[in-house]
């Protein structure tokens, strides 16, 4: 049922699918995605402009994995790139000065320049830092109380923001 709703939640006015992981705001994307005909399979994940999937920006091993009702929760799943999902993994969002790879619209993959934490992150283009730090405070208030099984990450203690986390995304909203 999600790539039904990808139709109605996620389709920009020329009727593509809107791909914060490729998507220019303020200019021209490289490539757009049709829905369902762009839509990944069990491959395409070679190269950006693939094919279009399921990112769970709050990702599934964070929580356990395939566990309702979070895997479905549509509020926290976007169709992106295949191959920049990829790229992002289950690594946290936060900011690189010094990125090891970049996507074609500006997002960035690298070691973390924000204060309280110095792995590897995934950093967004700013036009959709806000959206993304939306969905993880929405993860924090919807599972609060029932994530004490939750794996949680470097990011997350349960579904609740470590401190370097809340006071990066409070910057982002």
């Amino acid at each position: 049922e999600l790539w039904t709703h990808f139709q109605s939640t996620d389709k920009k006015p020329d009727g593509t699918v809107w791909d914060m992981y490729s998507d220019i705001p303020s200019g021209t994307p490289l490539y757009t995605y049709i829905f369902v005909t762009n839509q990944c399979g069990s491959s395409g994940y070679d190269s950006e402009a693939d094919c279009y999937n399921r990112e769970h920006s709050f990702p599934k091993s964070w929580f356990g994995g395939e566990v309702t009702p979070m895997y479905t929760d549509l509020f926290h799943l976007y169709p992106t790139d295949g191959f920049v999902n990829n790229k992002r993994d289950n690594y946290p969002f936060g900011t690189s000065a010094n990125p090891t790879w970049t996507s074609s619209n500006g997002s960035k993959l690298g070691p973390c320049t924000y204060s309280g934490y110095s792995g590897t992150v995934f950093e967004p283009i700013n036009a959709y830092k806000g959206d993304f730090a939306r969905t993880c405070f929405y993860m924090a208030v919807r599972y609060y109380g029932e994530d004490a099984a939750w794996p949680g990450s470097d990011m997350v203690t349960g579904s609740q923001p470590k401190a370097w986390a809340l006071k990066m995304l409070m910057e982002w909203d």
